[in-house]
Parts: C-alpha cells; sequence; structure tokens
C-alpha cells in the first residue's frame, strides 16, 4: 500500500547548519509516527517540510501521493504550530469558524462540528471567549481544535500537549487513537516519553539525523534498555 507520507533523502539547510540532514521516513495510512528528540534535532523543520511550509534543500517529500509543497493537499492536512496562531481579538468558536473555512476551500463548518470540538478540548463554556482572554493552556486546547475541526485525513502536530493538564492529555490521545482507527494518518513530535509509547511509530532525532525507527518495544529491545530515554541515549551514542 502507497504510504501517506513518504520522505527520501531529505534534506534542509540553513547556511551552515544541517537541521534536516537525509531523512527517509515512510508513514502508512492510520498510523501514529511520532518524532522523538531534543529541542535542536530538526523535528519542527520536519513537520514544516511535510506541511509545505519550508522547501527542502534537495531530496523530496510527498503526503497523500503528492509532492510537497501542493496547496490543493493543504485542505486534507491539518498542522498544528507550537506557537499560537489564533487572532486575539475572535472569539474562540469564530477562530475555530474562521480556520475550518480556510482548510476546507472557503466552505463554511457547521455549528454542529464547532460544538464537538469545543467539547473535545474542553471549552465549550468558553465558545463566546475572546482568545485574548484566555489562559495559555485554553490557547493550547484551542489551537488543536483549529486543527481537527475540518476532519483532515492527515494530522501533523507539533508538541500538542504542551501546557495541557494529564487528564486533558488522557483525552487527547484517546481522539488520537479513534482517528487512527478511522485511517487518519497521525505524525506528532513531543518529547514526553509517556505520550511516545503511545505511538506505533517513533523516529529518534537529533542534529537532523535519524537514529533510529521502529516500534516503542522494538527500539528498547535493540538497545537492550528498560525505557525509552535509555533507548535515546544508547542510539545517541552510537552517533558520537
Amino acid at each position: 500500500m502507497e504510504p501517506v507520507i513518504r520522505t527520501q533523502a531529505l534534506q534542509k539547510h540553513f547556511g551552515p547548519i544541517r537541521a534536516v540532514d537525509g531523512l527517509d521516513v515512510t508513514v502508512q495510512a492510520g498510523e501514529i509516527y511520532g518524532l522523538l528528540g531534543p529541542n535542536g534535532s530538526g523535528k519542527t523543520t520536519l513537520i514544516r517540510l511535510l506541511i509545505g511550509l519550508l522547501r527542502a534543500t534537495s531530496g523530496w517529500v510527498t503526503v497523500l501521493g503528492q509532492p510537497m509543497p501542493n496547496k490543493p493537499i493543504l485542505a486534507r492536512v491539518g498542522y498544528m504550530t507550537q506557537a499560537s496562531a489564533l487572532y486575539d481579538d475572535l472569539s474562540a468558536q469564530e477562530n475555530l469558524g474562521f480556520f475550518g473555512a480556510m482548510c476546507s476551500a472557503g466552505q463554511p463548518i457547521g455549528r454542529e462540528r464547532v460544538a464537538q470540538v469545543l467539547e473535545l478540548v474542553g471549552l465549550t463554556d468558553r465558545a463566546n471567549s475572546l482568545v485574548r482572554t484566555l489562559s495559555g493552556g485554553m490557547k493550547q486546547r484551542l489551537s488543536l481544535a483549529c486543527t481537527l475541526v475540518h476532519r483532515p485525513q492527515v494530522l501533523l502536530l507539533d508538541e500538542p500537549t504542551v501546557g495541557v493538564d494529564p487528564q486533558l492529555r488522557v483525552a487527547f490521545w484517546a481522539h488520537f487513537r479513534s482517528l487512527a482507527a478511522e485511517g487518519v494518518t497521525i505524525v506528532v513530535s513531543s518529547h514526553v516519553m509517556d505520550e511516545a509509547e503511545r505511538c506505533d511509530q517513533l523516529g529518534f532525532m537529533r542534529q537532523g539525523r535519524l537514529l533510529a525507527e521502529g516500534s516503542a518495544a522494538a527500539l528498547r529491545s535493540g538497545a537492550g534498555a528498560a525505557t525509552l530515554e535509555e533507548a535515546f541515549l544508547h542510539y545517541a551514542s552510537r552517533e558520537e
């Protein structure tokens, strides 16, 4: 089966810095693929290459069978950035309506769908609140709602649960798993080890390179490690 996401020999340089350095990654339909690595390892750059916000220095990216950047594909992709991209002077539900219409070729998003995603992220009672009145954690939750509102086939999530309380984090991951069961393909970057355990496949990244790839169990076994943190340190030490 053709992968939903594929990169080959992917490179992105910023002057002398190789932010992404020769990555070969494939992600199948309905798979949750986790990117795990320290700050500066290239996770965000890779996600921006996948969505088409950056052009590769060399190599290539395809999403849903199409080379990126590709504007028509964007209606089928949801992208959540680390930093909030919300409009402070619009309400929570107005932001959802706006981003939903932008991501679905101008087609309006129904009130029922807006209400569904507000309930998912626990913001039903703040539907009419201006974004500038929301806390940082609430803005993070609303950003995720904006990513989901147009029912994308592919989700690219950059640290989606930063600032989210543990109970809601569990609810988010339960929803991610239900989306994957419906065939939605998810790429998520994280530094939280228990979240990494929830992914079907993991890619350990460091200095723009893929150190190792596989299921959490396979990575631990290959490193002879009891935890993913120990496994990461093992694979990183081989590169030094």
